[in-house]
């Protein structure tokens, strides 16, 4: 399955931790952690959750960006373009009626990549009031996921080592319980199928699990 439609948006995964996102009703597109993309298509909103290089790739944003393209980061990472908007968790925008974005905290509880003090990032978006998703960052469990509610698409990490495994992420999904989870941060730089399929396997009684493709 390459892409996951649901109601005016379609949900593609470019890869790691990489997602676009298209909205047939506003036209636009909003790309998330841009890495070692194949696609080209303008992007109207970037979304970047924290300055490591497989999220924060200029290469990547560069293939991308225009002078319209709304960027959005934590303080660390460094853009040269005329419309960037610095981050930190509990803050939110609006783009037009279309898009509300929420900033909330991803780091580390049991781990030392992702401090907490870095005030790295995980997004929750709602598109024309009804759709949700809410993509994790880099991010163990952490207390500010657990009272999630009403998510309709959760993207989230599987591969253990840098991030929650997959018996992390079952165990959140099963707490949160979205209408649909994709599984990322596996095949490029650690992890791989077998743990997206594993997910799957866990979140099968209270989730449905979409392992899409890499476009």
């Amino acid at each position: 399955m390459k892409r996951l439609e649901l109601n005016d948006l379609v949900i593609e995964w470019l890869g790691h931790a990489s997602f676009r996102i298209y909205n047939n009703k506003s036209g636009r597109r909003i790309y998330i952690d841009p890495y070692k993309i194949d696609v080209t298509e303008p992007a109207d909103v970037i979304l970047i959750t924290h300055s490591h290089y497989d999220h924060f790739s200029l290469e990547d944003i560069n293939k991308i960006k225009t002078e319209k393209t709304r960027i959005y980061a934590p303080k660390d990472v460094s853009i040269n373009a005329s419309k960037v908007y610095i981050v930190e968790p509990g803050m939110f925008f609006h783009i037009n009626d279309h898009l509300k974005i929420e900033v909330f905290p991803a780091y580390n509880t049991n781990k030392p990549f992702h401090p907490k003090e870095k005030k790295w990032v995980s997004y929750k978006l709602t598109f024309n009031g009804e759709t949700t998703l809410f993509h994790t960052g880099d991010s163990d469990v952490i207390p500010e996921f657990l009272n999630l509610n009403s998510i309709d698409v959760l993207m989230i990490p599987v591969s253990g080592t840098y991030v929650m495994d997959a018996e992390e992420a079952a165990e959140l999904c099963k707490r949160v319980r979205p209408r649909y989870a994709i599984p990322m941060h596996y095949g490029t730089i650690v992890g791989s199928q077998t743990d997206a399929e594993k997910f799957a396997q866990l979140c099968k009684d209270f989730c449905e699990v979409v392992v899409l493709e890499k476009i």
